[in-house]
């Protein structure tokens, strides 16, 4: 039965070990701020750091190098340079929303997605977790990174816009997210090209105006970036139905 300790006492650790409570990997302790780290990697398969991204390479530090035992970051951005010194290393990122501990972990258990690198110790954590795994190096781990960020953090921000606006013009938010949830399906269906509608999809240019004009300025400028990654997507989609 393998044996690993989690660093880090915040909704990625929380989410991990509530996740791994019904599982064949035990769990030894979490440690948290103020808890002595040098003897870490001793007695563990695996040690988990679910720290803050800038300070993973200093709780590695201060953890002793063993040689039979992995030790592996949660980051999306970060490579295994960060934990130099530690024969065996790895990485494993949750493309998933961790929002609370509980949440989080009911979420890693619905076969979630990982972004995995390194030793292979990563991949039957992965499993145990009934999750899914793909590869990603370390030069590629800004962009991924950055991808998983516009598709949650990103959403999120612009979800909010939508709740602001409108809520000017008594607009329920759930009547919102029901349109996003429906708009959600037609992207996971069709791809996001094809799922576009809306003014700039069709080379509306009266209408966007008309929005322009109806939003607090405040709510402009994001209005207007958003506006141009629509008729990029556009652009693509008729390129794609030319070549077809």
């Amino acid at each position: 039965m393998p044996r690993l300790r989690v660093i880090g006492r915040g909704r990625a650790g929380g989410s991990l070990v509530g996740a791994l409570a019904d599982s064949d990997w035990t769990v030894i302790d979490v440690r948290g701020r103020g808890d002595l780290l040098v003897d870490a990697a001793a007695g563990v398969d695996l040690v988990v750091i679910a720290t803050p991204d800038d300070v993973i390479a200093a709780v590695a530090g201060a953890i002793d190098p063993v040689d039979s035992t992995v030790v592996v970051h949660l980051a999306g951005s970060l490579g295994l340079g960060v934990l130099e010194g530690h024969p065996r290393r790895g990485a494993m990122h949750p493309l998933v929303a961790l929002p609370d501990a509980g949440r989080g972990a009911a979420r890693l258990r619905e076969r979630a997605w990982f972004a995995t690198a390194g030793d292979p110790l990563v991949s039957d954590l992965v499993e145990a977790l009934g999750g899914r795994e793909f590869s990603v190096a370390d030069s590629d781990r800004g962009a991924y990174h950055a991808a998983a960020a516009v598709a949650s953090n990103h959403l999120v921000a612009v979800l909010g816009q939508a709740e602001r606006i409108g809520h000017s013009a008594n607009v329920p938010f759930e009547a919102i997210m029901d349109l996003v949830k429906a708009t959600i399906r037609n992207v996971d269906e069709l791809g996001p090209a094809a799922a576009l509608t809306g003014p700039a999809s069709r080379g509306d240019d009266a209408t966007i105006a008309r929005h322009i004009e109806a939003l607090a300025p405040d709510e402009r400028a994001s209005y207007e970036a958003m506006v141009a990654e629509a008729r990029r997507l556009a652009a693509q989609a008729r390129t794609e139905n030319e070549a077809g």
